[in-house]
């Protein structure tokens, strides 16, 4: 186990590298900050200052070798607009972020899981379609298209849900949260549920394809001819093996869900990461880009991590690398 982790430890590590020199160079080649700091009636003079101040002016290489050594020292830079490091403006936003992938992440399981089941125990039937031409609505309908139909009807014609915010928050271990207000709930349920409809098609699809599989297996007819109840199969048997498939996808999918928020984020007016990258991509704020970036690499490679313990601890048959 010890050296799988190792193992694992320094793929992440090769991959923040490789990923920081893409994105710097990558950055460095598109547009010019200056041009959207300053107004056109700007001076030369004016427009030096600024560059020289941002070490503009240097050539590429300094400019990643600088970014690494601060980098290794816990500063990604500061943001050309705010003024501020980067890291503090990313993290400020981070707990709405999380907030909303895993309320996102909660419905797709609370909501997917039952669903499937269902459309799996009796795929022929009526029900069972009906849930299934849902999950193919889940996955081709556009999630900004449902986010402002979602606004249009719940919030503009009914008036049941807030359409923006995030509504009154509490602090819980100093960190502020909106799912403990009656007003934070109601300000989250909207975008949570349409970030999280495209995972409830992929959970559906997944725990009904998991549950026929594992129902025809041999352990499952013996279960049935020992005259254990269906619920108990369902539970026991069924189940448990169904989940396993499905804890990998979910987990790569909560990274995706962070880091790929930013359509909801927008449409709802969520302040949350996925805000802050649109408004830095607009005026070519470089720290805010790359920190972000750098961050959702890193809690990609964890979550990753993460996913294959548990992998190994649900299913036995799973021997990782260097120890049980």
């Amino acid at each position: 186990m010890i050296s799988y982790l190792a193992s694992r430890l320094l793929q992440t590590i090769a991959t923040l590298v490789v990923m920081s020199v893409l994105v710097f160079v990558g950055l460095y080649m598109v547009g010019n900050p200056v041009d959207a700091l300053l107004s056109s009636s700007a001076t030369p003079a004016e427009r030096i200052a600024v560059i020289h101040a941002f070490g503009l002016d240097r050539p590429i290489w300094d400019q990643y070798a600088l970014f690494v050594w601060k980098a290794l020292h816990g500063n990604l830079g500061n943001s050309f607009v705010y003024g501020q490091p980067a890291l503090r403006l990313i993290l400020a936003r981070m707990p709405a972020t999380l907030e909303l992938a895993f309320g996102a992440l909660l419905l797709a399981l609370l909501i997917g899981i039952p669903l499937g089941i269902r459309a799996g125990l009796r795929p022929e039937g009526l029900v069972s379609k009906s849930i299934m031409t849902f999950s193919i609505l889940g996955f081709s309908l556009p999630t900004f298209w449902i986010g402002l139909m979602m606004v249009l009807v719940f919030s503009v014609e009914l008036g049941w849900l807030p359409s923006s915010g995030r509504g009154q928050t509490v602090e819980l271990l100093g960190v502020p949260v909106s799912f403990l207000t009656r007003d934070g709930l109601a300000h989250l349920l909207l975008p949570a549920l349409n970030l999280a409809l495209y995972k409830i098609s992929l959970v559906i699809r997944l725990t009904r394809a998991g549950v026929m599989e594992v129902s025809q297996l041999d352990y499952v007819r013996f279960a049935r001819a020992k005259g254990l109840t269906e619920g108990r199969i369902l539970r026991v048997h069924v189940l448990k093996n169904t989940l396993i498939p499905l804890i990998t996808v979910i987990g790569l999918e909560f990274g995706a869900v962070i880091a790929f928020a930013v359509v909801t984020e927008t449409i709802f007016a969520w302040p949350g990461m996925g805000k802050l990258i649109v408004d830095a991509i607009g005026v070519l704020d470089r720290p805010v880009i790359l920190a972000y970036l750098l961050l959702t690499v890193v809690m990609f490679s964890v979550i990753n991590l993460i996913v294959d313990i548990l992998y190994a601890i649900v299913d036995p048959r799973v021997r990782l690398a260097g120890g049980a």
